[in-house]
């Protein structure tokens, strides 16, 4: 099994980059066979911008443009891809949206037939949501965000595309000084990802189906 992480923060020190590196130390624990990529959109420098050449492979005038093309294709090689992200105003930075808007393209992530029909296309890619949020969860409950985020997020972009979302956590109060809880939560994904990869893989002696 092969997982892609993204990882959206400027702070290669962050804790956001911490928790995205516990993912991988859990599936490698769980899974020394699985095999796992991570796409570091800031250190990379994708430009997050949705231009005309996007909207031109949109309408299928033109094919989409490289760096497109490629973070298609290292979504096409992954079973899985874990999303780690702070929160920015309750929702994804700015850099994460816009490589979902650039890459999760018509065509690619699904086919708008333009008679109202959507053909779902990432029906097998498991999708798991890891943000972190300054605000406790009181905050988060208390005004909804955590409802408001699961239907932008969960339903509004992979249920639209079909791609099943296994797992979605915000860890709160990333402020309040510790840390080790969201390691330990980062670690503890990484391992039900690899424990996943395991029981998919046919057993030691057996045929592949």
């Amino acid at each position: 099994m092969h997982t892609l992480i993204v990882i959206a923060h400027p702070d290669p020190t962050s804790l956001t980059h911490a928790v995205a590196a516990e993912v991988s130390r859990g599936i490698a624990a769980a899974d020394p066979a699985a095999s796992v990529e991570l796409a570091d959109l800031s250190a990379e420098g994708f430009d997050p911008r949705f231009t005309r050449a996007d909207l031109d492979g949109h309408h299928r005038r033109q094919p989409f443009p490289a760096d497109v093309l490629a973070e298609q294709a290292r979504l096409d090689r992954a079973d899985a891809v874990v999303l780690v992200f702070p929160v920015y105003w309750w929702a994804m930075p700015a850099q994460l949206k816009g490589w979902i808007d650039r890459v999760f393209s018509n065509g690619w992530a699904y086919d708008d037939a333009g008679d109202g029909a959507v053909r779902k296309k990432l029906g097998r890619l498991k999708v798991h949501l890891l943000g972190l949020g300054g605000a406790d969860e009181r905050t988060w409950s208390k005004r909804g965000y955590d409802v408001a985020m699961k239907t932008q997020i969960e339903t509004g972009i992979f249920d639209y595309c079909g791609a099943p979302v296994v797992s979605a956590t915000v860890l709160l109060a990333v402020d309040a000084g510790d840390a080790t809880p969201h390691l330990q939560a980062g670690y503890a994904l990484g391992r039900s990802i690899g424990q996943d990869a395991r029981s998919c893989s046919p057993q030691e002696g057996a045929a592949p189906i």
